[in-house]
């Protein structure tokens, strides 16, 4: 069975095709996001896939450290794309935009601050008062 159930606010019909790309403009406003994260705080987002809760489990971050990775983004991060979503195999989609952001971070094992890319890839759901983040990541 075929799932186009579209959760996120842009709508359209999902597609696998050309890697899922939608286009090279966001589909969400950045001042829009980030007033819902001031908004809202952690009630604004939700880890919307395994993988992402996996990734943010693994990254030790909690949902203001990941609220801040995604502020960062909008602010001083790198556009990449909107694209298609699938939630899981089956499963809904949704409408993403992807960021890269590089952070300074302290590493202990080095016992030396490096830079550290990061990617998130996010989406307003249908009312745009939720956030669903799709991924978080270190970029590899």
């Amino acid at each position: 069975m075929v799932n186009d159930k579209v959760v996120s606010r842009f709508t359209g019909t999902p597609t696998r095709e050309n890697g899922g790309i939608i286009g090279k403009e966001p589909l969400y406003p950045p001042d829009e996001v980030l007033d819902l994260l001031d908004r809202r705080s952690i009630g604004a987002i939700t880890l919307w896939t395994n993988d992402c809760q996996k990734d943010v489990q693994n990254l030790e971050l909690d949902h203001d450290g990941v609220i801040k990775l995604i502020r960062n983004a909008l602010r001083s991060g790198r556009f990449l794309n909107s694209q298609w979503c699938q939630q899981k195999p089956g499963g809904p989609w949704a409408a993403c935009d992807a960021y890269t952001v590089t952070q300074a971070e302290w590493i202990e094992a080095a016992f030396k601050s490096l830079d550290i890319q990061y990617y998130v890839k996010f989406a307003l759901n249908k009312s745009g008062k939720l956030l669903l983040v799709v991924s978080c990541h270190t970029s590899s």
